[in-house]
């Protein structure tokens, strides 16, 4: 369904909540915020703050949040080692975690835990239900795998330390600027140079620099590895050496094609592709036909009231009611943007 000429594409938001609940929680345990139960709720209620922070800058017509399944997972089951290495997490933690969905859904928000899956995959399918749908998409993240889905009509709220309003809004052009590699090839550039906060190793020898270098002059990597199982590789290597003249750079065509041929360079680059990939395919559930369906905006005034008050905070209670009952204002906003 394409978007007609004569009004603007409404817009989809996207939250990865494992990732704003981590953050806030490392952010502000230190306040030790409990709700009206007298449960921790110090990175719930920071989640919600800056939910409502970008819901009230983007003002979407639809939000959807991300959950991961806490109980399998399907890429722990392919590959055993996925995110060993990280520290145990706090019980504080695992407890907001384990209500946050639940407390979204009691707003009348739209969630998503897909099983086996992660919030990274319900990104991944909204960016598609997004285009598929004729609608704009930003998704908030602190996840560098969501780059992969960066397009014209996606953008990424890429969350680092300072909150919503020292974050990038990653565009096609800023994650060029930031990484000189362009969207479709990320997905690319992240399994040649691995994920150490996965447990991912690279492919040896192929560093950020090198990757961005492969896959903008020579990319993609099909083609690649295409010129590899054929010509071994001579049409990469001239490629590169030819950029590398004319830059006064140094050539480097035949020792990246020396790494990429390397014993288990090629087994290394699939098995990170097929980790990474997010599932672009959920049944996301959204109904935006459908009147007062759980995502749209605006929501019912008293259950906010209700839901967001029991946290505690009167202030972030008014503001929730200002913000989730109103109508959405994209029409308005898009054309800034």
């Amino acid at each position: 369904m394409a978007a007609s000429e004569d009004r603007p594409r409404k817009l989809l938001l996207v939250v990865d909540a494992p990732s704003l609940l981590h953050r806030n929680h490392h952010a502000r345990a230190h306040t030790r915020m409990t709700d009206r139960a007298g449960r921790p709720v110090w990175a719930l209620h920071g989640m919600v703050c800056q939910i409502l922070e970008a819901i009230d800058g983007f003002a979407p017509d639809a939000v959807i949040f991300g959950l991961d399944d806490r109980t399998a997972s399907l890429r722990r089951d392919f590959y055993p080692d996925y995110k060993a290495g990280r520290a145990e997490k706090d019980p504080a933690l695992v407890d907001q975690l384990e209500r946050a969905g639940a407390l979204l859904d009691a707003l009348g928000l739209a969630t998503l835990t897909p099983p086996g899956l992660e919030a990274d995959d319900v990104s991944a399918s909204a960016a598609t239900w997004a285009r598929s749908h004729g609608w704009d998409c930003v998704i908030v993240t602190s996840d560098r795998d969501a780059f992969a889905h960066i397009s014209d009509h996606t953008r990424v709220l890429r969350l680092i330390n300072g909150g919503l309003s020292g974050s990038p809004l990653l565009t096609p052009a800023r994650l060029v600027a930031m990484y000189g590699v362009a969207a479709e090839h990320y997905l690319d550039f992240a399994a040649l140079r691995g994920d150490a906060s996965d447990n991912l190793p690279g492919v040896t020898g192929i560093g950020e620099k090198t990757a961005a270098q492969l896959l903008t002059q020579a990319g993609p990597m099909r083609s690649v590895w295409a010129d590899i199982d054929r010509n071994e590789g001579r049409v990469v290597a001239a490629t590169l050496d030819s950029w590398a003249t004319e830059t006064g750079s140094r050539r480097m065509g035949a020792t990246v094609v020396r790494r990429l041929t390397a014993p288990g360079a090629r087994e290394r680059y699939d098995f990170n592709v097929r980790i990474m990939s997010g599932r672009d395919d959920l049944d996301l559930g959204l109904t935006p036909d459908v009147p007062g369906t759980p995502g749209l905006l605006p929501l019912d005034p008293h259950r906010i009231h209700t839901v967001v008050g029991y946290l505690g905070v009167e202030a972030t209670t008014s503001l929730a009611i200002r913000v989730l009952s109103t109508d959405p204002a994209s029409a308005a906003l898009h054309a800034d943007r």
